[in-house]
């Protein structure tokens, strides 16, 4: 009996470490660990190499919004449209590729950059920036890619039609984010204080070419254990020859045609053929466009649009621990090693939040899980700056201003750490609804307007920041953002009410026996 417990035990570990579940967790780990170390590289590489300023990180951001905000929705259609192990390999290869070439770029320009400053007046050294930030925004754009076809796409044909399964990979995922964003930026960070910029490009560059193997390896792996991936809707169809349905018949009792209307005909093919050569162009001309406005259009009729934008209005806040809230924690007097204490116990909020939206989703449904997240996470700290912002205006005194500040500053991230709990289980309920109710062959292109839109309302924040630069002003941008905060939750609470109705405000989750779990929202239009 214990022979053949200790066998049933052994067989199920090994099945699971050789899952396809298992082996897109194994591969979702290396990429995201390759992007945490590059994203938080690039930044300090750009300020090292621009004379410690941030205007080559600010162009960076800039470019790499702004080309997800307009390509986003060419880039899903083209995940929608194109065979899934093409597009997964594609885009690994490409963002991989990309960043190996931006690390040698780095390193050269590291080295050589007093001789590259002095040949024609800078300007090389300048198309060198030039090419780093053009190459390393291709690399943005295929991982954006490479997101929405395993994140948004093999994810939920991996799960079959077992909702609770996909919502434990969903989580799974997220949490690997959460750890890499904690250890990645500090492995390499390590390498570059230990040793120098130089060789924490070649480790980058060294590190991507070998996760790139891996990962391809990985890929097919999946792809071979799940045959579901293999059939795709929306896919295009091979190219075929097109027939002539009115063309020439052979001519009875031995006629010829004249030679007269020979020549009148194929005078009218020419022409006409001529015709269709100039609408092709204008056609494939125009095909980008027209797949932006088809794709912003289908974003608006599904059912799960109010969801998505209340997801989006969240980006648009100071609130949250990127560049905007750490430069005002330094100038509240917050040194390096508390912020990041403070970033660190925001990723484990984090990895609290994805597991308590498993446990949520257990006992109900994302739309509910999800109406109940936004208003405790991402309205939390909403009191806590304002009580900052007016201590702001009482004039410095003695060290009891300054304790005071501290206090406030303290409550302020107190509050944004908070909130990730909520935020996080917030976007895994919309990711997941997202996955249950867009149709198959939009799945794509509705994932590219959802970054999209998530692009634009973070550009408008920083556009807000640009507006507003001094540390008093952070008071009013904390109404603001605050604002869209609730302006999101008001969104997400319609959506809400139009699919569950008055079950809305039932404080407990109907009998698990009188629900239609695998009930799908209405197909979109």
């Amino acid at each position: 009996m214990e022979n053949s417990r200790s066998k049933k035990c052994g067989g199920s570990f090994c099945d699971f470490f050789t899952s396809a579940k298992f082996l897109i967790y194994l591969g979702h780990g290396f990429s995201t660990w390759g992007d945490r170390m590059w994203n938080f590289a690039v930044a300090v590489f750009l300020v090292e190499l621009y004379g410690n300023s941030l205007l080559l990180t600010a162009v960076y951001g800039l470019v790499v919004a702004g080309s997800v905000l307009l390509l986003g929705a060419i880039i899903g259609d083209w995940v929608d449209k194109n065979p899934r192990l093409k597009v997964a390999q594609t885009s690994l290869i490409v963002q991989n590729c990309s960043v190996i070439l931006c690390g040698i770029l780095f390193m050269v320009v590291f080295r050589f950059k007093t001789p590259l400053k002095e040949l024609f007046d800078g300007w090389l050294l300048t198309s060198c920036y030039i090419m780093v930030i053009t190459i390393a925004n291709i690399a943005n754009l295929a991982s954006t890619a490479t997101s929405i076809a395993i994140q948004r796409d093999w994810i939920v044909v991996v799960a079959g039609e077992d909702r609770s399964k996909l919502a434990d990979m969903n989580a799974t995922v997220r949490i690997i984010d959460q750890l890499t964003n904690i250890l990645a930026p500090m492995l390499v960070g390590q390498i570059m204080a230990f040793g120098s910029h130089f060789i924490g490009c070649g480790f980058i560059s060294g590190w991507n070419l070998c996760s790139m193997c891996l990962e391809y390896c990985l890929l097919w792996k999946v792809y071979q254990k799940t045959p579901a991936l293999a059939v795709k809707a929306g896919q295009k169809p091979e190219a075929q020859e097109l027939v002539q349905l009115n063309g020439q018949k052979d001519p009875e009792d031995g006629e010829k045609p004249g030679e007269g209307s020979q020549l009148m005909t194929e005078v009218e093919q020419a022409t006409a053929g001529s015709r269709e050569e100039a609408r092709g162009r204008c056609h494939q001309l125009t095909e980008p466009f027209r797949t932006v406005r088809d794709g912003w259009v289908a974003y608006y009729r599904q059912p799960i649009f109010l969801a998505g934008m209340g997801l989006a209005f969240l980006y648009m806040t100071v609130l949250g621990f990127d560049c905007i809230t750490t430069g005002y924690a330094y100038t509240q007097g917050v040194n390096g090693s508390v912020l990041s204490l403070l970033m660190g116990a925001s990723a484990v909020s984090g990895i609290c939040g994805t597991v308590a939206f498993t446990w949520f989703r257990k006992s109900r449904q994302p739309t509910d899980g999800g109406r109940r997240f936004p208003g405790r996470g991402a309205l939390d700290p909403a009191g806590r700056p304002l009580h900052q912002r007016h201590q702001r205006h009482h004039p410095p005194t003695a060290p009891t201003s300054t304790a005071a500040n501290y206090w406030s500053v303290g409550l302020l991230f107190s509050g944004v750490i908070a909130a990730r709990v909520g935020l996080w289980s917030f976007d895994l309920s919309v990711t997941q609804l997202i996955q249950e109710n867009v149709i198959e062959s939009e799945r794509g292109i509705i994932n590219g307007v959802q970054n999209s839109m998530n692009y634009l309302l973070d550009l408008l924040h920083f556009i807000m920041v640009i507006l507003a630069p001094n540390p008093e002003a952070f008071g009013l941008l904390v109404i603001l953002s605050v604002s869209f905060v609730a302006m999101g939750h008001m969104m997400y609470f319609r959506f809400a009410y139009k699919s569950l109705g008055s079950r809305l405000f039932l404080c407990c989750s109907p009998d698990p026996k009188n629900r239609k779990e695998d009930a799908p929202l209405p197909p979109a239009v």
